[in-house]
């Protein structure tokens, strides 16, 4: 395996494993990652069993040649696999259930940009492995002690499996008001970046009576444009609703633009003005549904998404939120701890229980239509009507702040700096996380890039930006522009 530098790293965290492909994501890394979690699946299945994978993949070109090579390692190590080709995450997830497995491994890096690719495990419930095991898997790809097969049998078995898509499409269907959707007519505009959910993303919205339009609908895995879906990268989303909009007259106020990013499970929004709402929206408009639907339930979030969702709650009696450690599997694990009806992250990830325990963009495009159906209100209506908040999001190289050993030093100061300061609550559980009665932010090393990430939260984007500066100040940082 090359090994790891500045301008390439491997990624090992509980997200999975990412890096550059061809320089520290190969097809050896991606063959020792799939022997790994073949080793965590055999540590939990009778001596002699075989378990079965699911393995899907994002449509990235790379992972023509790194999934097949994750396969031989899986199967090199007793695993039979199902292999459901070009997916989105959450459709991996749904598979597992529907085939009986007993975990998945998903070939993506995600929003990463296209010279990224990477691994990501699921268990045999659908989700992120908890962290132990996280670490349990990491330990074997360092160790190389892996449950490989003896030289003269023949490995596990793969076959293709078909119709992974529409299973997926139908577990969402089985959960929402179709009629309702469907009577309620709306246009949606899809910009799907030519990624793995594009299928399944045009199946969910046809099957819901949409009117649809959709952008960058190939699974070719060539990216129309920077795939992570933040404002800067759907400029063309925009302007295409903005368009159809003025052609739509009296009726735009049914249109509404989303997008996914290219393992489908993040959804970004784009208003019927062509007006980019926010990631931070799309799990804030889900609980409102959710809220509206089964009165006061738990939900779960983690400590970099938006207080619109405490807020939302607060408004229900007896709702509550948990606040979890960033990654899919601290927030499931939140979930599951009480009971969560709902549950996710600020970067458009909506985990919807009964269709998976994995981030879902279909979930999310589901719940939303089912809002705007129920409320019979434009969606920038339905986004006036959340709290009102600004967020501040920078990122700080690891090399320019000493390196991951510089990170622990880092955490103490901002934490220590704040540990007494009048109205101040800290957390530490992933990070440092100050709360003040105005905002709160956010310090902590990301698990999928090798970047430290501030995130702060106020009433407007002066005091949020006061909020960050303060915290990078207290590390002896500059806050980035």
């Amino acid at each position: 395996m090359a090994a790891p530098t500045a301008d390439a790293p491997l990624m090992l965290s509980v997200s999975g494993a990412r890096g550059i492909a061809g320089v520290t994501m190969t097809a050896e890394t991606a063959a020792r990652f799939g022997a790994a979690v073949a080793t965590e699946f055999r540590a939990s299945v009778p001596a002699g069993a075989r378990p079965r994978v699911v393995v899907g993949r994002d449509g990235r070109a790379s992972g023509e040649w790194l999934a097949p090579a994750a396969i031989a390692g899986l199967r090199g190590c007793g695993c039979d696999v199902s292999d459901i080709g070009i997916c989105a995450t959450p459709t991996v997830a749904v598979m597992i259930g529907a085939l009986g497995a007993h975990g998945g491994l998903m070939c993506t890096a995600s929003h990463n940009p296209i010279e990224w690719n990477g691994l990501k495990a699921l268990d045999r419930d659908g989700l992120a492995p908890p962290p132990e095991a996280a670490a349990r898997i990491i330990a074997r790809f360092r160790s190389g002690e892996l449950a490989w097969e003896p030289g003269h049998s023949r490995g596990g078995a793969v076959s293709a499996v078909d119709g992974a898509d529409r299973t997926h499409v139908d577990r969402v269907l089985s959960q929402v008001d179709v009629p309702s959707v469907a009577q309620a007519r709306i246009a949606v505009t899809l910009d799907s970046v030519n990624g793995g959910g594009a299928a399944a993303g045009r199946m969910l919205l046809e099957a819901l009576g949409c009117d649809l339009v959709h952008l960058n609908g190939e699974r070719t895995g060539t990216f129309a444009h920077t795939p992570e879906p933040t404002e800067r990268n759907l400029q063309g989303l925009a302007a295409a609703v903005r368009e159809r909009a003025a052609g739509m007259g009296a009726h735009a106020p049914r249109l509404v633009g989303f997008a996914q990013d290219p393992d489908a499970d993040r959804l970004a929004i784009v208003d019927e003005r062509g007006r980019y709402i926010g990631e931070e929206c799309t799990l804030a408009l889900c609980a409102r549904r959710i809220l509206a639907r089964s009165g006061p339930v738990a939900l779960a979030a983690n400590l970099s998404t938006s207080r619109m969702i405490d807020d939302i709650a607060a408004r229900v009696p007896g709702a509550r939120v948990t606040r979890a450690a960033v990654g899919e599997a601290n927030v499931v694990a939140a979930m599951r701890a009480t009971g969560a009806t709902l549950g996710g992250e600020g970067n458009g990830g909506v985990i919807w229980p009964p269709v998976c325990l994995v981030r879902d963009s279909l979930s999310a495009m589901a719940l939303v239509l089912e809002l705007m159906a129920a409320e019979g209100k434009p969606l920038s209506a339905l986004v006036s009507e959340l709290p009102a908040y600004a967020m501040v999001k920078r990122t700080l190289d690891l090399s320019a702040v000493g390196g991951i050993a510089a990170v622990p030093g880092l955490l103490r100061k901002v934490a220590d700096a704040h540990a007494s300061a009048a109205g101040a609550s800290v957390s530490t559980i992933d990070g440092v996380r100050i709360d003040v009665p105005d905002g709160w932010v956010h310090f902590r090393a990301s698990n999928t890039e090798p970047i430290m990430r501030i995130i702060a939260e106020g009433r407007t984007p002066d005091g949020a930006l006061r909020l960050a500066r303060g915290c990078a100040a207290s590390a002896g940082l500059m806050l980035p522009e």
